[in-house]
């Protein structure tokens, strides 16, 4: 310890470049931690009011009844809201925008407060806007405001509305109006798509669970849907722990990364030393007490890295709110998160230990005399034991990676792939050296001395092709992700999509909506299906209630599902399993499904779904599976009826229009001045929206990404650093020789040149398989890589690896043989 604090007294010279890629690693991790902790203690804390209550039981296309809704008062204080899609507008105006309409009682809301900006109430007549659409529509206080059939008054701009984040994805900004006006909109007709929401406060000390459980016996044949208070928000709190997992595993990249840095670190900090190590051994210290003296060295500096780098995560929630908190989801619960402050450090420690043991032990088991001429001796075998402790540090960082995870399997797979990745670069820059040594020698000076540097006694190919290797991987693995979320919208979409979807047409209706379209966009094409929603309450019998360990392809079963009916095989889909029914059938009900689901619940021809219809339970048997191509934008449905089950009960209708882009300016209003109460959705401003929650999404992991990029490019300064010595060896021998520094310029280039190349072209495949992975297994999306961008990010990448090394070795190089001489 004594000797170890003397030293440290001296300077950390090498150690910087260990504290500064361990600050780095441990800031990731932490950082991402503590921001993931944060939002879900916030969807934990603001359950109920993000619900709207305790308890939310939910029904589709229909109210309650007085009978359930006598029930629903028995449990505690009830409010009703009901959820529906509408067009909006100035009246007069053929301007119209969509809207997400929400009619609220006198009770809304029963936890969290309801605010406009203006601090006014909101009356019968009013309506509340969002700002959105304040901004969309050039709307004021005061201002007319018509909403299907009804004019209303604008009350003002929503300051605050607390179950905003329960609501999921919409297609267009909020309006909320009192439910006593919503009959005088025509919005709610027989078929009409709306959810209605039934929030309810329970008693103080009353369970949920036993509410839930009271209700479905009260009320078997409802059809309820119902949340409760602890997973307000399932849909948000699924893409929170998802995302959160990605970017923890980014960083623990960075970390894995930043430990290849530690290892050049420390080997460059031990051959500064060396002289001094060499000292201590002549005067009779042992192996065993320079291993633990400098242990204890780089065990102080890297428990302060990973403090200072936990500390600095600790913030990071905070500079997300400044700085980007109308972006997140809810608002996260600020505080201190020990959790992941202390997962990070411990995977810091254990980092630190796993890349210093080898050079530490290597420099502890040198005799005096070939330390004193290290500069051409390779390092020792490090032993037995520490290769043990290099192995346990592997597994412990493996285990907790793994057994933090909400998907072992694929935290497990991904420490596999990183093992994989430092055991392929290790192979390759093997198989570099081989080959170095064994082709016909060039004839010309620079290209010989050049290819010697890749082979000779002391090279540091190896050290030099896994921080290169590294680096350019994630550069091409995060190029690959960032031009498949940016293409995911600009590649995906048909050359001939729909101009608009129409929801709830009147059945009686369609004739005057071929006229609308005919007189507003002659030669613009149309499809027409029936439409109604409902929620699949039985797989073969048994409630979903009572299915357990479901996967996320059974998403059929979560929430409801739109129906419909058909007598032809629909296009954009494939039949793959079982036969489609006559056009005239007329038998027991049947429906076809999609083949994804069927697979996911285990299903055959001939099993059974009960779906909830208006209230009724209707059990049919599978007559097919089919492959369907959602990315289409046609109409596809996941669940189809034949023909003769339901046509009787009250539906609406759906349409698709294709038209030229200079026919789509006034149609909206054509549409809702003929169909007040249909909804009217233009798919630009639909992609629109889908493309910025994309570019969120990038931005998440551009953030994460550029801490990793921040720690190969350390990684790669410690290389140049453990190799800084030999280069100027090397340079001030060849100057005795004749050699000019422009001479060992252009070597130094050709070498870091060759490198360069022979490990772009391995990046570049190990890059593309791994951001396939993370596109389609993780953010479960389509395959859409732009392959330009990805190549020139890693031929830059590589171009800056080679400038990055030639600085880094400029001083080396310019060394003045008088000077290095007097010091041999």
């Amino acid at each position: 310890m004594r000797l170890a604090l003397r030293e440290l007294r001296g300077g950390l010279s090498g150690l910087r470049l260990l504290a500064v890629c361990l600050v780095l690693g441990t800031l990731a991790l932490s950082g991402v931690g503590s921001l993931s902790g944060a939002i879900r203690q916030g969807l934990s804390d603001n359950g109920q009011a993000i619900l709207g209550g305790d308890l939310e039981a939910r029904l589709t296309q229909r109210s309650a009844t007085l009978a359930e809704r006598a029930e629903l008062a028995k449990l505690g204080t009830v409010s009703e809201v009901l959820r529906l899609r509408a067009m909006t507008g100035r009246p007069g105006s053929d301007e119209r925008s969509l809207a997400e309409l929400k009619a609220v009682d006198a009770r809304y809301p029963l936890y969290g407060n309801f605010t406009l900006g203006n601090g006014v109430r909101l009356t019968p007549g009013t309506a509340a806007i969002a700002q959105a659409m304040a901004e969309r529509l050039a709307l004021k206080t005061g201002d007319p405001l018509a909403i299907g059939t009804a004019t209303f008054r604008v009350a003002g701009i929503i300051d605050s509305e607390p179950d905003k984040a329960g609501a999921g994805f919409g297609l267009g900004p909020g309006v909320i109006i009192n439910l006593a006006d919503l009959p005088r909109t025509g919005l709610i007709e027989p078929g009409s798509l709306f959810r209605a929401n039934y929030r309810i406060r329970l008693p103080a000390g009353e369970s949920p669970i036993a509410a839930v459980a009271a209700l479905r016996r009260a009320s078997p044949d409802a059809g309820w849907q119902i949340g409760t208070r602890d997973n307000a928000a399932p849909g948000t709190t699924q893409f929170v722990d998802r995302l959160g997992q990605f970017l923890t595993l980014v960083s623990l990249t960075a970390l894995i990364v930043a430990g290849v840095g530690v290892g050049n670190g420390v080997s460059a900090y031990l051959d500064a030393k060396s002289g001094t190590i060499a000292t201590l051994k002549s005067v009779g210290a042992d192996g065993g007490l320079i291993f633990r003296s400098y242990l204890i060295q780089i065990g102080v500096v890297a428990l302060a890295a990973v403090i200072v780098g936990a500390g600095l995560g600790a913030a990071v929630p905070y500079a997300m709110v400044a700085v980007a908190g109308d972006a997140l989801p809810v608002p996260p619960a600020l505080g201190l998160y020990p959790a992941p402050l202390l997962s990070a450090c411990a995977y810091g420690l254990l980092i630190a230990l796993a890349f210093a043991l080898w050079p530490l032990s290597s420099a502890a088991r040198l005799p005096a005399a070939r330390l004193f001429r290290d500069a051409v001796e390779a390092r020792a075998w490090p032993g037995a034991w520490p290769v043990v402790l290099i192995g346990a540090a592997a597994v412990g960082i493996a285990a907790l990676a793994v057994f933090q995870s909400e998907d072992r399997l694929f935290a497990a797979a991904f420490i596999a792939g990183a093992l994989a990745l430092l055991l392929v670069l290790g192979a390759m820059a093997a198989a570099i050296k081989w080959l170095a040594a064994k082709v016909p020698r060039p004839r010309n000076m620079l290209a010989r001395l050049a290819l010697g540097n890749l082979h000779r006694p002391g090279a540091l190919t190896r050290q030099l092709v896994v921080a290169l290797g590294l680096g350019l991987t994630l550069f091409a693995t995060l190029a690959v992700i960032e031009t498949n979320l940016d293409g995911q919208i600009a590649r995906s979409l048909p050359k001939r999509a729909p101009s608009f979807f129409i929801i709830d047409l009147p059945t009686d209706g369609i004739a005057q909506f071929g006229q609308v379209v005919r007189t507003n966009a002659p030669g613009a094409t149309t499809r027409t299906v029936p439409s109604l929603r409902g929620p699949v309450t039985a797989v073969n019998g048994v409630p979903v209630a009572r299915l357990k360990n479901l996967s996320d392809d059974a998403w059929i079963l979560r929430g409801d599902r739109g129906l419909s009916y058909a007598a032809d095989f629909p296009p954009n889909n494939v039949l793959t399993g079982g036969k489609w029914w006559p056009a005239d059938y007329s038998g027991p009900p049947l429906i076809s499904i999609d083949e994804v689901a069927a697979k996911a619940l285990n299903l055959k021809i001939g099993d059974t779904l009960t779906v909830s219809v208006l209230g009724v339970d209707v059990t049919a048997r599978i007559a097919s599976f089919r492959r369907i191509d959602w990315q289409s934008l046609g109409f596809n449905f996941a669940i189809l009826f034949a023909p003769g089950t339901l046509e009787g009960a009250p539906h609406s209708w759906m349409a698709t229009v294709s038209m030229a882009p200079a026919q789509e300016r006034g149609f909206a209003g054509a549409m809702t001045r003929a169909f007040p109460t249909a909804t009217v959705v233009r798919i630009k401003d639909v992609l629109g929206q889908v493309s910025t929650i994309l570019g969120q999404l990038s931005a998440a992991i551009r953030a994460a990404g550029s801490l990793t990029l921040a720690a190969g490019i350390a990684v790669l300064i410690g290389a140049l650093a453990a190799s800084r010595r030999a280069r100027t060896y090397d340079a001030v021998l060849l100057k005795v020789l004749g050699a000019t520094r422009g001479q060992i310029v252009r070597a130094t280039l050709l070498e870091y040149g060759l490198l360069s190349v022979m490990v772009a072209g391995l990046a570049l495949l190990l890059g593309g398989g791994a951001g396939w992975y993370v596109v389609t297994q993780t953010f479960k999306l389509t395959w859409q890589p732009d392959w330009g961008p990805v190549i020139a990010t890693v031929v830059i990448g590589g171009a800056v690896t080679v400038l990055l090394g030639l600085a880094g070795s400029w001083r080396a190089l310019s060394a003045r043989p008088n000077e290095v001489l007097r010091t041999l």
